[in-house]
């Protein structure tokens, strides 16, 4: 059974293990942890059988008019068991009194984020691929 918190109260850097696969430099657990301390919102899905994270979604805001969401992941094991979505979900309910929210993705994700009403953009960005680990 998979239960979702937006909270960390009783989480641990230990319960995080196997995100940021096909990244250069993954974050270790201690960094990543520090991601949802410091996220304006997040939400996380907890596998109840072993109390470890399977995936999780974050946000950074304004907390006027706007959000960005800048990460959404689901460790492969538990990936198309529908936890991206509910994570999404449970993101854009919570921030859906902004009167924009953003994210970035790659092309072979903008049909999972058009089921949400999101519409495709332009975007900008930069990446200094050698901080990638949180450094």
């Amino acid at each position: 059974m998979i239960k979702y918190i937006d909270t960390i109260e009783g989480i641990t850097p230990q319960q995080l293990e196997g995100f940021f696969v096909g990244w250069l430099e993954p974050l270790k657990q201690e960094k990543h942890f520090e991601l949802f301390e410091k996220s304006d919102y997040f939400w996380l899905a907890i596998d109840e059988d072993n109390n470890k994270v399977v995936g999780f979604i974050t946000a950074i805001s304004d907390k006027v008019l706007s959000a960005y969401i800048p990460l959404l992941e689901v460790v492969p094991s538990q990936q198309g068991k529908g936890i991206g979505r509910k994570l999404v979900e449970l993101m854009l309910d919570t921030l859906k009194s902004y009167y924009m929210i953003d994210l970035v993705c790659d092309e072979d994700k903008t049909p999972f984020y058009k089921k949400y009403g999101m519409c495709k953009a332009t975007a900008m960005m930069f990446r200094n691929y050698d901080k990638q680990g949180g450094k």
